[in-house]
């Protein structure tokens, strides 16, 4: 019977670890995808404003067929900095793409901004998102914490503090599929200006408070809302299985639990985002059987996704001072039903 994995997290998918650092003073933060073994992945990009390292290296027609991590961090541009730190530790650990002699850890990565919330950015010289990956690196574990920490620690919405998010779906097959999310959406994950979640109907053991949907969707919690201006925004995503997949197969995949974003955040894909999607593979598993197995399995990624963008923001605590003033979800709503997950 298919249920959520036991942790509820991205690393139910065997083989992967997380690792988590910020910086209380900066208001901004890394997260670090760690699998123990090279693994696939594929990437889909539908925000207007993405800000990218190495995700050209995920083409199907490129050489290296494997990568060695996925970095996710504030700091817009210069967060890129996050890939340099975690090649750091890998190649330390022997860990990398061989060319000759010399291993090259390949690390794609992708940014948000979070320039604007109040934090201390006045760095100096060199930003100081190299250590923090690092850092994360060193502490990566199958458990880790959910809302402001690592790459969503600086994450806001609309009208709410953003954050990191996780959850995994064990399917009827065997298969597990996780995501893992930062989410800093120009956009809205309630409903108007109530507690309702737009992923309600998603939504297992009550992981986000349980209030389900509301009783009457009225015209007001349609309506469009937008923050802030260029490039301030994007939902970063990663969506992970054991399936054993190729890079065609999870591109077919990261496509579809873009869905997931869609259901969780209106608007979405907003010229002001950089949303982006990876997927990636541990080859645990045998592949489902082709293509309605595919099509099964790339439902269930979107699906978790969708639950991962939503205990973002209801995981997530507020700044004192944030210039906007947005609040945390629990501050207006409390923790819903019974007490979340």
């Amino acid at each position: 019977m298919a249920s959520t994995g036991p942790r509820n997290l991205i690393t139910d998918v065997e083989g992967l670890t997380v690792g988590n650092a910020q910086s209380d003073a900066l208001r901004s933060g890394v997260t670090v995808l760690l699998p123990d073994l090279p693994m696939a992945a594929a990437v889909d990009v539908r925000g207007g404003g993405p800000g990218t390292r190495d995700t050209g290296v995920l083409k199907p027609e490129g050489l290296v067929q494997e990568i060695h991590a996925i970095v996710l961090s504030g700091g817009s541009a210069f967060g890129l900095d996050a890939a340099t730190g975690t090649q750091a530790y890998l190649r330390e650990r022997g860990v990398g793409f061989a060319v000759g002699p010399a291993l090259v850890p390949i690390v794609p990565q992708a940014i948000l901004f979070d320039l604007l919330n109040g934090g201390d950015k006045e760095w100096g010289r060199r930003p100081p998102y190299q250590d923090m990956a690092f850092s994360a690196c060193e502490i990566a574990s199958d458990s880790f914490a959910l809302g402001t920490v690592g790459a969503g620690f600086g994450a806001t919405t609309e009208r709410l503090k953003g954050g990191l998010g996780s959850a995994s779906w064990v399917m009827e097959t065997g298969h597990t599929v996780g995501a893992l999310t930062a989410v800093n959406a120009a956009g809205n994950v309630t409903m108007g200006d109530g507690p309702h979640f737009w992923a309600a109907p998603f939504e297992q053991d009550r992981e986000f408070g349980g209030l389900g949907w509301p009783e009457t969707v009225s015209p007001d919690m349609t309506e469009p809302r937008l923050k802030g201006g260029i490039a301030e925004n994007t939902t970063l995503a990663i969506v992970a299985t054991d399936a054993a997949l190729d890079r065609n197969a999870l591109k077919r995949i990261a496509i579809i639990a873009q869905t997931g974003l869609a259901r969780a955040i209106y608007p979405v894909h907003m010229p002001t985002d950089g949303d982006i999607v990876f997927a990636v593979s541990t080859g645990r598993r045998p592949a489902p059987e082709a293509p309605s197995g595919l099509a099964t399995l790339g439902a269930a990624a979107a699906d978790t996704l969708t639950r991962a963008i939503a205990r973002a923001v209801y995981e997530a605590h507020a700044f004192e001072g944030d210039p906007a003033g947005r609040p945390a979800y629990r501050d207006l709503f409390g923790k819903g039903t019974a007490g979340g997950a």
